[in-house]
């Protein structure tokens, strides 16, 4: 019987099978090594992809919430421009209801308007955010909570100014001035009257922003020249010899390193003047704009009536300081004694506050005698006697009276709305603003429109307003133009 052939284990030297062993056990180990390397590999890309694509979906949402909330406080803004259309149109009536009663208050003719949008924060309340609500319902006593409809949904609310543009110093009465050389010398009063106080003095010792020494004078001929449609330079002469010419417009603006000439035309915007001789920012934030974050303080305006007279009801009392001071005769103690100055501008706005957008000179005439410390039972009288007690002289004007009434009115044509849409976000606040100036010259009454031509469909004429009785054409004439005026300037920031 053959022997059995040994197994390869048992040839095996000793010590081998052990020694296999520990090398598949390093083998074992060195695979799971790999194994975790492949691991945090794979969990550092799909880290990585993740991360970025968390990033892109996080932008795009914020663009799209951004781009939402910018659209929504767009239409704020224009909510409250029209609601601003629709407080305008009601001037009227509210002044054919009010009139009488105020007439009787003066003590003289009712006023010729009444500045309702100064009020616009509290009678635009119900349309605006619940606090705007509920602000309304305090101040008039009415019980909000039964109305229906009211105040804008989704936390965001608008912010609204309404300014009359004719209450500021009109730069584009040279212009105007084409025609008649008095449109250029009320101007150069104006200004003058503005720039004259003596604490105003260091601007004009001081080189200006084009690194020339120009005085008030010239800087008033220079604002006159740039929107005149000569070629003669303005003296800014209000003397005897005021309105001659002082020879031909030189080019100035060329010798100083400018690329452009004077415009000899009318400004098309404020920001126009910026372009002006002398205009830097010390003089830009004394005289033109004091606070771009209230517009109620600008003092100039490239908007208003062919005549462009100025509101005396709405004007701020620097501005007509600057209009007293321009007209009055050479050594007027108002217009150099700074003390009688600062009395006359506090007065007025002790005024205005104790009468919150009211009706300080019911007509031009009162504002003449106030000034003129006139005796007369009514308001404007009042105010004179108050400046004459605390020292202020009586105003003599170098002017007949007629000639300085045509340079004031006590009513206005033409309004800038300045509309804020503001939507709250989580770590931000979207703010868009609309500014729109309004002519109202030619807005009436809607109960009014038919007597100014308005045809029936049967060709006649009628009293009030149906729509279904009126042509199609002319109703939709009026409803684009009336009552709320003409959109004459639009621009959404």
């Amino acid at each position: 019987m053959a022997e059995p052939t040994p197994s390869h284990e048992s040839s095996s030297p000793p010590g081998g099978r052990a020694l296999r062993c520990r090398r598949r056990r390093r083998d074992r180990r060195d695979r799971r090594g790999v194994a975790l390397v492949m691991v945090l590999g794979a969990i550092t890309v799909l880290t990585v992809f993740l991360t970025e694509l968390q990033e892109e979906t996080s932008s795009e949402l914020s663009a799209a919430l951004a781009e939402r909330d910018q659209l929504r406080a767009e239409y704020y803004a224009r909510s409250a421009v029209n609601l601003s259309r629709l407080l305008i149109a009601s001037e009227a009536t509210i002044r054919t209801s009010l009139g009488p009663i105020l007439a009787i208050a003066m003590q003289g003719s009712p006023p010729a308007q009444i500045p309702v949008w100064n009020f616009s924060d509290m009678i635009l309340g119900p349309f605006n955010d619940q606090l705007a609500v509920a602000a309304f319902g305090g101040t008039t006593g009415v019980d909000v909570s039964t109305g229906k409809n009211l105040g804008l949904t989704g936390g965001g609310r608008f912010d609204l100014k309404i300014i009359d543009e004719e209450s500021k110093i009109n730069v584009n009465l040279g212009a105007k001035g084409s025609v008649s050389v008095d449109a250029q010398l009320r101007l150069a009063t104006q200004l003058l009257g503005l720039f004259g106080p003596a604490q105003n003095n260091p601007i004009f010792e001081e080189r200006d922003a084009d690194d020339q020494f120009s005085d008030r004078a010239t800087i008033c001929g220079a604002i006159v020249d740039w929107s005149d449609y000569d070629e003669q330079i303005f003296t800014c002469d209000v003397s005897a010899t005021a309105g001659q010419a002082g020879g031909v417009e030189d080019n100035f603006y060329q010798t100083i390193g400018l690329d452009y000439r004077r415009k000899n035309a009318a400004f098309d915007s404020l920001e126009e003047l910026r372009m002006v001789r002398g205009m830097g920012d010390d003089f830009w934030a004394t005289f033109v704009d004091p606070d771009p974050e209230n517009p109620e303080k600008r003092t100039m305006t490239v908007w208003g009536k062919p005549e462009a007279k100025v509101n005396v009801n709405t004007a701020a009392p620097q501005i007509l300081l600057a209009l007293v001071c321009g007209s009055a005769v050479e050594g007027t103690a108002l217009c150099n004694n700074v003390e009688q100055m600062s009395t006359f501008l506090s007065v007025l706005t002790l005024a205005k506050g104790f009468i919150p957008g009211g009706i300080l000179f019911p007509s031009p005439k009162d504002f003449l005698t106030t000034i003129k410390q006139q005796s007369k039972p009514m308001m404007g009288a009042a105010i004179g006697g108050m400046m004459k007690s605390m020292g202020v002289e009586p105003v003599k004007l170098k002017m007949s009276d007629s000639g300085f009434l045509n340079t004031i009115s006590g009513e206005t044509k033409f309004l800038s709305v300045y509309a804020e849409g503001v939507v709250p976000g989580n770590k931000r606040e979207t703010r868009v603003r609309i500014h729109a100036v309004l002519d109202i010259q030619k807005a009436q009454p809607p109960d009014k429109q038919n007597q100014n031509g308005l045809p029936k469909s049967d060709g006649s004429q009628g009293q009030g307003i149906n729509p279904s009785d009126v042509t199609s054409s002319a109703y939709e004439t009026m409803v684009k133009s009336n009552p709320a005026g003409t959109v004459v300037y639009w621009r959404v920031e």
